[in-house]
């Protein structure tokens, strides 16, 4: 994950750019080409950020006939396509290679159509995820996937790497909030998989394209699912003097039979950040923090926190702070949802993204503190505890090579951890670059090939995104070669 510099492009590569813009031009216009060096450094990379590759050209369509018409000439000319949203991927599943396509849909962004009789928006891919909720909210309706870059990150990226949130716990991620989608498959044909229908017939293939990481086609509509916004809501937070005191807490919460909408977690690291960016009202005095959100009524918000009180007090809680208005449980979200961008503005970091069972959290949790401070590095962890998806921020020195190396060293001993807890690589966050060669760690051969035969079906030469999820030297032979 090292950053890499990229050398200027030669006279070769320049003519290749050269020929696939003019054709591309043909079929989006002049406005919808970016083929300048400047302009191209604005697709080098994504979230991820530990790898820099200027793309060939860039295109931006703005119909899903236009999508086509691209995918299907970078097919039959064996160019690499990367499709991209609004390139907030954190684990560099928008990272372009250097003689790819990127295919941006941001300028697909219309809201096609409301329909509350079936509970249901139409939007194309280029949407982002918080503007489906402000469309509807006035209506009381509201969409649930609320991933922190919300504000930012697209629905079509959302359903590539089937992104969650906050409010997942009780919610569902992507896939459990999608009805259906418009797919351009890599030849071009164009197909409709799912509807406004609660479930779609014959194979789901609706929820093998959701966390596919745009390799078996590209989303340029999709339906998604609308629903009433709860009576009332109400977060409160819960202080701990030992992170493990926090997770076994949220595992006896789960098993105790009680979804509240959220439980969040934060160490004390992250607090700090947290609190000093958004004067969220966070107690400083503690070593972790959950906020736990419940909605309902008031009689239902009353019983369920007197429950989950009752819990936190078994496991020793230090401070029990209930909101008690609206502006104060804005500034709760504020700060959580503000975590990485805090993170930010003090260091460089890594976030990673493991998923582990619940009653594994406070091993791993002690775990991933002993295996940090191993390697002589900090670590701030902010994650969705009620769904165990670890994401510890690794801090550290972008220009410090020796550094470099050891915050990727550390971050893949952090997720072999979360493997051998019992859970898996990504909760939300995708494969993409950062986790490919671990892909062998969580699976064997017949594992992956049976997934990349899947992957070949829908793309026979490895055109869409091919440097993403699986390991490069994993590839067999036969129908499952990266073109």
């Amino acid at each position: 994950m090292t950053a890499i510099a990229m050398p200027p492009a030669d006279d070769a590569i320049m003519a290749r750019r050269a020929e696939i813009a003019a054709a591309l031009r043909e079929m989006v216009g002049d406005d919808g080409v970016v083929a300048g060096d400047n302009e191209l450094r604005a697709f080098e990379t994504d979230g991820f950020t530990a790898y820099r590759f200027v793309p060939l050209v860039v295109v931006l369509p703005q119909t899903t006939e236009e999508v086509s018409k691209v995918a299907a000439y970078c097919n039959a000319n064996g160019i690499p396509l990367v499709p991209r949203g609004a390139g907030t991927s954190l684990a560099g599943g928008a990272i372009p290679q250097e003689d790819s396509v990127v295919i941006c849909l941001s300028r697909m962004s219309e809201i096609i159509d409301i329909d509350y009789a079936n509970r249901a928006a139409t939007v194309e891919a280029g949407v982002t995820n918080l503007a489906i909720s402000e469309a509807v909210s006035d209506d009381g309706f509201f969409y649930a996937p609320d991933p922190s870059s919300q504000l930012a990150c697209t629905i079509g990226g959302n359903i590539a790497m089937n992104s969650g949130g906050a409010h997942c716990l009780k919610y569902g991620v992507t896939t459990n909030n999608l009805l259906g989608v418009t797919l351009v498959l890599v030849d071009g044909t164009v197909v409709e998989l799912g509807g406004k229908h609660l479930d779609a017939e014959g194979y789901d293939l609706l929820g093998l394209i959701c966390g596919s990481e745009g390799q078996l086609g590209i989303v340029t509509q999709t339906t998604v699912r609308l629903l009433a916004k709860p009576e009332g809501a109400r977060p409160v937070l819960f202080g701990f003097q030992k992170s493990e005191a926090a997770g076994a807490c949220v595992a006896d919460i789960i098993g105790t039979g009680i979804v509240p909408v959220a439980i969040e977690f934060m160490d004390k690291p992250a607090i700090e950040i947290c609190e000093a960016f958004a004067g969220a009202g966070y107690p400083m005095d503690v070593e972790a923090l959950l906020i736990v959100e419940v909605e309902g009524s008031e009689k239902e918000m009353d019983d369920m926190l007197s429950r989950v009180v009752d819990i936190a007090q078994r496991h020793d809680v230090h401070v029990v702070k209930e909101c008690q208005s609206a502006t104060e449980a804005a500034l709760i979200w504020k700060g959580r949802k503000s975590a990485f961008g805090a993170t930010g503005r003090i260091a460089d970091y890594i976030c990673m993204d493991g998923t582990v069972p619940l009653g594994q959290l406070p091993h791993v949790l002690k775990e991933t503190a002993r295996i940090v401070d191993e390697f002589g590095l900090r670590v701030a962890n902010v994650f969705h505890a009620g769904d165990g998806n670890m994401h510890p921020l690794i801090l550290y020195n972008v220009n410090d090579p020796v550094e470099a190396q050891k915050v990727e060293e550390c971050g893949m001993e952090l997720l072999k951890l979360c493997v051998d807890a019992g859970g898996c690589l990504t909760g939300e966050h995708g494969v993409g670059i950062e986790k490919r060669d671990l892909m062998l760690y969580q699976y064997d051969k017949r594992d992956l090939d049976q997934q990349m035969a899947v992957r070949a079906a829908f793309d026979p030469k490895w055109v869409l995104n091919p440097a993403k999820v699986f390991p490069l030297e994993a590839r067999g032979s036969g129908s499952v070669q990266a073109a």
